[in-house]
């Protein structure tokens, strides 16, 4: 019964730990949106704000 117990956990962790580095890699690469002008980027919530930047929209904190 213990064994059982324990390769679920490990399961788990195994599961947990590649999601968690799936997660870790698509947020460093990011998602590039190109743009011209300003008016080309998303509109952000409040404290945020998109700007063009050497051709793609960054978001800015006021």
């Amino acid at each position: 019964m213990q064994r059982r117990k324990n390769m679920a956990q490990i399961l788990l962790f195994a599961y947990v730990f590649i999601i968690s580095i799936s997660l870790f890699l698509v947020v460093t690469n990011g998602v590039k949106i190109p743009c011209v002008k300003d008016t080309d980027c998303p509109t952000l919530p409040c404290p945020l704000y998109s700007k063009c930047v050497d051709g793609f929209c960054k978001m800015l904190s006021i």
